[in-house]
């Protein structure tokens, strides 16, 4: 066929109805445009019909892929080998960040459910996790500390505090040389002298201290006299053993969390120069004297803050303050002036203890973690990590190399600054535990208070519990062991403080 010839072929068929009558013609060329439709409406339909047919074999495919890939992860889902212990298939699960647990879900079907997700995590997952991890292991060894210039005064200060605990430092390391000397039969004799003198241990006389919960105590350094703080602002100074009131400080209009005696006070130190310090939810510090009932000086700097608690250095000189906006403060007295302002938790730091050479301190937070400080140099010494809830007690053995932190989940934990490591963990209460403390000269033992309404002693050799102290109606807020040994005092919820003394 010529070109001119298939152009015609592909014209519409048209005829011509000339000779006809114009109805006749007009309902032949109606049938005529009808059929024209009819043929159109056939093709468009066979190739629709072809469309649907191959979009059914797509998805038929698409199935099919499913299918096999099913098949297969399944098959690679029973060839993973998981525990039978239950406990550690849900600490599998947390770590998948999917649920321990479900509504009804027994161990058997908790072991296939993990099963399960660890074949649809599949092998690529697995190498991202893996990656992900190598870059932030990396990422943690980049990460700098950066120091800038402190002032004059922190220079002063550090000098000063590191002639003054080498030399302690020295004669602590020449007691402790001198100690092992003993014979073992003259320790295990004392030891066991002691531990007869715990077991013996009551009530020596308990008194209301206040209208409001008494939320700390702390013996004088003479033991002659016993400092409690209290919900309802006033701090009292009571004598030992009589329980007589001597003094009533007044001037904190909110909770007061800590008071503590100056270490000089009541031995060396005059009556109208600074002999106590205390804290309160406001923000406010006080130092006080044993003349007034009115504070001889506010620390200010903390506000609107709360300040947990607060210790002396061992030389008086410088005070420490916990302070719920993640730091602590170090005050020098004689400068009068903050000396450092110390970052380094995530969390509201609650409480702090100075070593007995005064050369580091420890503060524990509400971020379940702990520091040691050396306050010569300023940098962090040990990391405390291992409790899973908030430290809120904290004490240095005066072997100058243990240190005790009570926290939130229970559990005492024994450090040791040489290891930079947790010795022993003492699953000491059940309820949190509010206070910790060394025995003071020679680090014996030590006592637990928790608010399960308890106190517990503990020795210091294997940590073994020795006594259980029962009496409080309330939960115990604090606890302490006075310099001479012969009583321990415990303040608590129920607005009262009790002395505890061998029978």
């Amino acid at each position: 066929m010529s070109d001119e010839e298939v152009q015609y072929a592909k014209k519409p068929k048209t005829i011509h109805y000339g000779s006809l009558e114009e109805g006749e013609r007009a309902r032949l060329q109606q049938k005529d445009e009808e059929k024209n439709d009819d043929e159109d409406s056939t093709a468009v339909a066979q190739g629709s019909s072809s469309n649907e047919y191959m979009e059914l074999e797509d998805a038929m495919s698409r199935d099919k892929q499913a299918l096999l890939e099913e098949f297969e992860r399944r098959k690679k889902a029973r060839s993973i080998n998981v525990s039978t212990d239950d406990a550690e298939v849900k600490r599998n699960l947390r770590q998948l960040s999917e649920p321990i647990c479900l509504f009804g879900e027994g161990p058997a079907e908790r072991r296939s459910r993990l099963r399960e997700i660890l074949g649809r995590i599949g092998e690529d997952a697995v190498i991202r996790r893996e990656a992900e991890e190598e870059r932030k292991l990396f990422e943690k060894d980049q990460e700098t500390t950066w120091y800038h210039e402190g002032p004059e005064s922190l220079r002063i200060a550090r000098l000063w505090i590191a002639d003054y605990s080498l030399p302690r430092a020295k004669d602590r390391l020449e007691e402790a040389r001198r100690c092992m000397e003993f014979p073992t039969a003259t320790k295990t004799a004392r030891m066991q002298e002691l531990q007869k003198r715990i077991q013996v241990l009551s009530i020596y006389s308990s008194q209301i201290g206040d209208t409001r919960p008494i939320s700390y105590c702390q013996f004088s350094p003479n033991s002659k006299l016993l400092a409690t703080a209290s919900w309802s602002g006033l701090c009292k100074i009571w004598t030992v053993p009589d329980c007589t009131l001597k003094q009533t400080l007044k001037g904190h209009i909110c909770n007061v969390g800590a008071i503590i005696f100056h270490p000089q006070a009541t031995l060396s130190q005059d009556e109208n120069v600074c002999n106590m310090a205390s804290c309160a939810s406001d923000g406010s510090v006080k130092l006080w004297d044993f003349k007034s009932e009115e504070p001889i000086a506010d620390i200010e700097g903390h506000v609107p803050h709360r300040v947990s608690k607060l210790g002396f250095h061992p030389s008086g000189r410088f005070l420490g303050t916990c302070c719920y906006d993640n730091s602590w403060r170090l005050w020098d007295l004689e400068q009068c002036t903050e000396v450092l302002h110390q970052e380094g938790h995530v969390k509201p730091v609650h409480c702090i203890t100075f070593q007995i050479d005064g050369s580091v301190c420890a503060t524990g937070g509400l971020d379940s973690f702990g520091r040691v400080w050396d306050l010569r140099t300023g940098r962090c010494i040990m990391f405390v990590e291992g409790h899973l809830k908030s430290i809120i007690g904290i004490d240095f053995s005066p072997n100058g190399y243990q240190f005790a932190t009570a926290s939130e989940d229970n559990t005492c934990k024994i450090w040791d600054l040489r290891k930079r490591n947790v010795l022993y963990t003492i699953p000491a209460h059940t309820n949190l535990i509010s206070d910790v403390k060394f025995q003071k000269d020679s680090g014996d033992y030590l006592v637990t208070a928790s608010y399960d309404n308890t106190a517990k002693l503990w020795t210091n050799r294997t940590w073994q519990p020795l006594k259980t102290l029962s009496g409080h109606d309330g939960k115990i807020m604090s606890v302490d062991i006075s310099p001479d040994n012969q009583f321990i005092a415990t303040s608590s919820y129920d607005r009262t403080f009790k002395f505890w003394a061998p029978e």
